[in-house]
């Protein structure tokens, strides 16, 4: 089923809003490993990265939710 332009730019806008993004570089080739292992692992490459920093700051990372009290 396609997404409607109305959907799309509703999505685009909350991600927008929600969301920050973070660059980062690997050489050439790597991104492709990467992302293989990743996939290997049943993840994304955004969700494997998202995963290791997770693992790696434990408790010190924080959810917007959290800093709320909700």
């Amino acid at each position: 089923m396609a997404m409607s332009e109305a959907h799309k730019r509703a999505v685009n806008k909350y991600n927008a809003t929600a969301y920050e993004q973070i660059n980062i570089r690997v050489y050439k080739g790597q991104r492709e490993q990467i992302t293989a292992y990743a996939a290997e692992q049943g993840k994304s490459l955004n969700g494997y990265i998202n995963d290791l920093i997770a693992k790696d700051m434990g408790e010190r990372l924080t959810r917007p939710d959290q800093e709320q009290g909700k």
